[in-house]
């Protein structure tokens, strides 16, 4: 369907993704049910990035829902290109690593550790454990300590490599956005700059640091 996110009405019947009404014999309603087209959607296409649009408000969800459209995406763009093997699932992970951490180190390790066995499973099986597994990890939404956990990994990249006044005051900026001082982007900007200082390949090819078109100012609300 070429599809990469929907975003579905609030309480519909036919649209509604939860807490929708449904009504009893005895005519009395409860709000344990699902919308008609999205229980569809959702069973169909259990991958797709699916929000109401009243949740859309909150930023957090908003750039949640947005990370997963662009992430599915590029899910879809590598399956598109050919036969996925383990070469290019590992590829696809490394890029990912730090976005996966930033939902769920959880998730992060034990994708990491089915890409390391991936060659003692079929590629098509191995595929789609790994898809399962990525995408729900992408639901869990990014806190700001696992932010702040992913941002000081990244800038343990650097230790050698800026001075130590550069280190104190990306340090500095991290622990502003960790009390909630500054937005991400603050720091986030920081390591692009030191990223293209030093040009560590590994780091700038990192999703994390571009999850979605700058021109969204996502990173500005959370």
């Amino acid at each position: 369907q070429n599809l990469h996110g929907y975003i579905l009405k609030s309480k519909s019947p036919s649209c509604g993704m939860e807490r929708v009404k449904v009504y009893t014999e005895k005519g009395m309603p409860n709000k344990n049910g699902r919308g008609l087209f999205a229980k569809v959607l959702l069973e169909e296409m259990p991958y797709l990035p699916v929000e109401e649009e009243g949740r859309l408000h909150d930023p957090r969800i908003r750039e949640n829902f947005i990370i997963r459209v662009f992430s599915h995406n590029r899910w879809n763009q590598m399956l598109g290109a050919g036969r996925v093997g383990v070469k290019q699932l590992v590829a696809f992970h490394a890029a990912h690593k730090f976005l996966i951490m930033a939902h769920s180190e959880t998730h992060m390790r034990q994708l990491g550790k089915l890409i390391a066995q991936g060659k003692s499973q079929k590629p098509a099986d191995l595929t789609r454990t790994y898809g399962e597994l990525f995408f729900e990890a992408l639901t869990r939404k990014a806190t700001i300590r696992r932010h702040v956990n992913v941002l000081q990994h990244i800038a343990g990249f650097f230790k050698k490599e800026i001075s130590a006044e550069d280190r104190a005051e990306l340090k500095d900026a991290i622990e502003d956005y960790r009390l909630e001082l500054v937005p991400l982007i603050v720091p986030m900007t920081l390591i692009r700059h030191h990223t293209r200082t030093i040009k560590d390949t590994y780091i700038s090819n990192q999703v994390y640091l571009n999850p979605h078109p700058k021109e969204l100012m996502l990173l500005n609300h959370v």
